[in-house]
């Protein structure tokens, strides 16, 4: 980048002086111009122009002192092929897609087809700057309107902002959204969020940096929520009442049977409704955010849409929606009075990345998306009808059913035999799966989702593993085996050798027990891992001293829900 001030006379001249060459510039004011280079245009240019050197000054006390990249392996590989050969192993160390289903619930991790990552590639998607003349992207331009298009379609919205590049973020722009929205009918004392306990876990963090103050919502029994709580908050608030976040389906794998009669609630008493879109697979072309009554939404487009999570976890690298079901001009960036401020450096975030959510549309099609969504709801109600008799099941609607997730509870293990559920996600790494999401919503329990992705091979793969650990949970050598898994190469070398675990050995010099069937049954609990094994690349480490270590200021919703005191509501409030 080249910063130059001549006289205003000469920027005009200047700009046209500097036309023919290969690069973009602007003129931000009538006296800077300000041009994006190559280096080697860079020469060029400033040789054309005659202006000095730029040189960089860095302040001693900012400069580094010490050595840097002396880690080997930053001097180890010299050669593309000791380099593709060292990529590889780091690979191998991580289970993905291509090894087995990854039933994170809330995650959706479904397949990030080939066809639809490959434009990725593309010269026309990768080199162009994010600040380019739209002139020289009428294509690009082209792609993200009907991105755009055909997400207010899906919604039922009317506008889309594609600037977001996280969840969270569009949890913050959509709830700044309403601020404005608020604050343009001069209603700026409307600054409460009420947040269901059943809501996604960002929630009630999104609303505090939005200025807001939260509070909680409490639900019944069954997991939906309680109106009679809702009804109460509202009442009680209405004349600072800013926004609702819905989370729908709710975190605890259920159609929320009151959507529409709580969004008319909050409208009725003056505020709007934000519906998290995390949960969209289990939406498109059955129903959507405008029919359930929300005013605005996100969409996760590295869940519902096809991109890929960045390592493994929701929210990194997706751009997401922000919609106002009102008017457009409350979109992120707009040029409005009421506009709020960009979230995203760039205008249409991570732009590149839009591609594979437009080719996952495009190549589904309108019955594509709708079948996605109804294998993804048949998937979770398949195994959740399997298990039913194997393992407490949380939270179905009054047909018995899920939706595109379930809760299973595993406290009662833990109160018989001190196996907590993460004991229980150790061992399914032993039969080549990923764990489920564990101790969330419920500490106790294992959100599972296994997506439209999964053929029912792989499902029926997974509901053995899932009924072969109930059963070692009745056994006594079951349940040393789950305290001691995972297995990786080392342990289960120790373990063949008689070295590890102590109650395996004990049993192991019994005169009904034989080492290699201990061996055997630990480390290959079903016979199909014999032709299979995925072994993990590390064996059991200890949770309790790693979440000892981690410092959360944000309190929880469910957190704050249970400090309640009788008189009065729980309030998290922004912090200057």
């Amino acid at each position: 980048m080249l910063t130059a001030s001549p006289e205003a006379t000469n920027a005009t001249s200047n700009r046209r002086h500097a036309t023919p060459t290969p690069c973009n510039y602007r003129v931000p004011s009538g006296s800077e111009l300000v041009r994006g280079l190559r280096p080697v245009q860079l020469t060029i240019l400033a040789r054309s122009l005659k202006l000095p050197s730029p040189s960089l000054k860095i302040p001693t006390n900012l400069s580094r002192q010490t050595s840097f990249l002396e880690h080997p392996v930053f001097n180890r590989y010299h050669s593309e092929t000791e380099l593709m050969r060292y990529i590889a192993s780091l690979q191998k160390r991580d289970l993905s897609l291509v090894d087995a289903m990854i039933p994170l619930g809330s995650c959706t991790m479904k397949l990030n087809s080939a066809t639809s990552m490959n434009p990725l590639s593309w010269k026309a998607f990768s080199s162009i700057h994010p600040f380019a003349p739209q002139e020289q992207a009428a294509g690009y331009m082209e792609m993200i309107k009907e991105l755009e298009a055909d997400l207010s379609k899906i919604t039922g919205f009317p506008a889309i902002s594609l600037q977001p590049n996280s969840g969270a973020q569009g949890e913050y722009a959509g709830l700044s959204v309403i601020r404005a929205y608020h604050h343009s009918r001069g209603d700026q004392k409307r600054d409460v969020c009420l947040v269901p306990v059943s809501a996604h876990g960002t929630n009630p963090a999104s609303a505090v940096m939005a200025g807001m103050k939260v509070i909680p919502v409490k639900t019944t029994k069954d997991g939906s929520l309680d109106l009679e709580d809702l009804s109460t908050k509202a009442a009680k608030y209405q004349d600072q009442l800013a926004a609702i976040m819905i989370t729908y389906p709710s975190t605890y794998g259920v159609f929320e049977p009151h959507v529409q009669e709580a969004c008319e609630i909050i409208h009725r008493h003056g505020g709007q409704v934000y519906l998290d879109g995390a949960n969209m697979n289990a939406q498109i072309g059955l129903t959507n955010p405008a029919k359930c009554g929300a005013d605005v939404c996100h969409l996760n487009l590295h869940k519902t849409f096809g991109i890929p999570h960045g390592g493994g976890g929701p929210g990194f690298l997706p751009s997401h929606p922000v919609i106002d079901s009102r008017t457009d001009k409350y979109n992120c960036g707009g040029k409005t009075a009421t506009a709020i401020q960009p979230v995203s450096s760039a205008p249409w975030g991570s732009a590149p990345i839009l591609s594979i959510s437009w080719s996952y549309i495009k190549l589904l099609g309108g019955a594509g998306l709708t079948l996605s969504s109804k294998i993804a709801l048949l998937n979770a109600n398949y195994l959740a009808h399997s298990l039913k008799n194997h393992f407490d099941l949380k939270f179905k609607n009054q047909h018995g059913l899920c939706a595109h997730k379930f809760l299973i509870d595993f406290s009662e293990f833990e109160k018989k035999y001190g196996i907590k559920v993460m004991g229980i996600a150790k061992r399914l790494i032993d039969y080549g799966f990923h764990p489920p999401t564990c101790s969330w919503p419920l500490s106790t329990s294992m959100l599972i989702e296994p997506t439209e992705s999964e053929s029912k091979a792989e499902l029926d793969r997974f509901l053995a593993a899932l009924i072969s650990i109930r059963k070692e949970l009745d056994s006594e050598r079951g349940r040393v085996f789950i305290k001691a898994a995972p297995f990786d190469l080392d342990s289960a070398f120790n373990l063949a050798a008689g070295a590890h675990p102590s109650a395996l050995l004990d049993q192991a010099k019994d005169a009904t027990a034989d080492r290699a069937q201990i061996v055997n049954q630990a480390i290959y609990p079903v016979d199909t891992l014999k032709k299979n094994k995925f072994w993990p690349s590390v064996a059991r480490v200890d949770d309790t001293y790693g979440d000892m270590n981690i410092f959360c200021t944000c309190p929880s919703v469910e957190e704050v829900a249970g400090s309640a005191d009788a008189d009065s509501d729980p309030v998290i409030e922004p912090k200057n």
